[in-house]
């Protein structure tokens, strides 16, 4: 299971003046605050009233993620940067208001395999029948909608417009994030291809991306796994990838250029670079033990070369001297041998670019 933490969106949907949509989320956030924290979650709150949504207004469709109007692009950033949603919803004539209904159809990719919940409110029936009629739409969008809910029937549960407290329904609302957030999780194999950035990797069912210090566990796991060789091949532990604790790991995600490829949640290898005048810097290209030989390696080598800058003059890179593996591959792709001072124990290798 990923370590990133997983963003809720807590979304009310009645613009109606006066509605009870606020004060519902008001005791929500407060009621499930401190569980977020514990399950490393952080909860967003957004109002479809603060947002300005008019009625559907974009030429293409939803799916081709064509946006000419502000609001739907700053809509479009809001929703793709969550990774599930609470609704609090009322519901007007057996179902779900057009306001739901509008905010939904304005986007397709941004919602895909996230997990959904409901708060919903209402008189006779709770706002159920709000949340069965928008269980039917969300399907469509490929979202997830989850089985636990919490329904209020607002002439028992209210009192001068506010919730009165209610322990049982505290924990209703505990109960939906704890679920929420299991299924995000679970889901987050099936989101990152869909990610801005995300090419096909090098075998069926693989992606790639940039990694950022989010994936620094990731990171530090396949790490720890792939050095473990090299340091028995060169009879030595001084190696940093063996030692470096998460915080250095994020720091230098921060400060490289890194290429991750990743399959159904985790990563499988990865390659990092950095420019220096005309030279860039390549390193820390690991593949995890049971892929090597499948081309994983070799295929991240050309993916960092292909992304050098047109002015980069040489790429540089350097290995334990009795990785005779890995100076087999580089040498392979063109890399020749090349001095190195005060680097005793490690293979320096370079690769000349032709000038464009």
């Amino acid at each position: 299971m990923s370590t990133k933490p997983i963003r809720v969106l807590v979304l009310t949907t009645s613009t109606r003046p006066g509605a009870l949509g606020p004060a519902v989320g008001r005791w929500l956030i407060d009621a499930i605050t401190p569980r977020a924290a514990q399950l490393g979650a952080e909860l967003v709150p957004v109002a479809l009233s603060d947002l300005g949504l008019p009625f559907l207004d974009e030429e293409e469709h939803p799916s081709s993620g064509v946006y000419r109007n502000d609001h739907t692009r700053r809509w479009s950033e809001i929703v793709d940067a969550a990774d599930g949603f609470i609704v609090l919803t009322p519901e007007y004539n057996f179902g779900m208001p057009a306001t739901l209904k509008n905010a939904l159809d304005y986007l397709s990719r941004e919602w895909a395999w996230k997990p959904m919940g409901f708060v919903s409110y209402g008189n006779t029936s709770a706002g159920t029948r709000s949340v069965q009629h928008a269980k039917q739409v969300v399907t469509t969008l490929r979202l997830v909608p989850l089985g636990a809910t919490v329904a209020i029937r607002i002439g028992d549960a209210t009192e001068n417009g506010r919730l009165r407290p209610d322990a049982g329904r505290d924990r209703a609302g505990v109960r939906l994030l704890d679920e929420l957030v299991r299924v995000a999780q679970a889901l987050r194999p099936m989101r990152e291809p869909l990610r801005a950035g995300v090419v096909a990797g090098p075998v069926p069912g693989s992606y790639a991306r940039q990694l950022t210090p989010d994936d620094a566990a990731e990171v530090t796991v396949l790490q720890r796994a792939s050095w473990v060789d090299e340091a028995i091949v060169n009879d030595t532990l001084a190696i940093p990838p063996l030692h470096e604790s998460l915080e250095e790991v994020a720091d230098w995600l921060a400060a490289w250029q890194t290429t991750g490829v990743w399959r159904d949640g985790r990563l499988l290898g990865m390659v990092r670079v950095r420019r220096d005048g005309a030279d860039l810097h390549l390193g820390r290209l690991a593949v995890v033990p049971d892929l090597r030989g499948q081309g994983v390696g070799r295929w991240l080598l050309r993916a960092a070369e292909a992304a050098a800058p047109p002015d980069v003059r040489r790429i540089v890179l350097f290995t334990g001297a009795k990785s005779l593996r890995n100076i087999d591959l580089y040498r392979s792709e063109g890399y020749v041998t090349v001095p190195a001072a005060g680097t005793g124990g490690i293979t320096s290798l370079a690769k000349e670019l032709s000038a464009t």
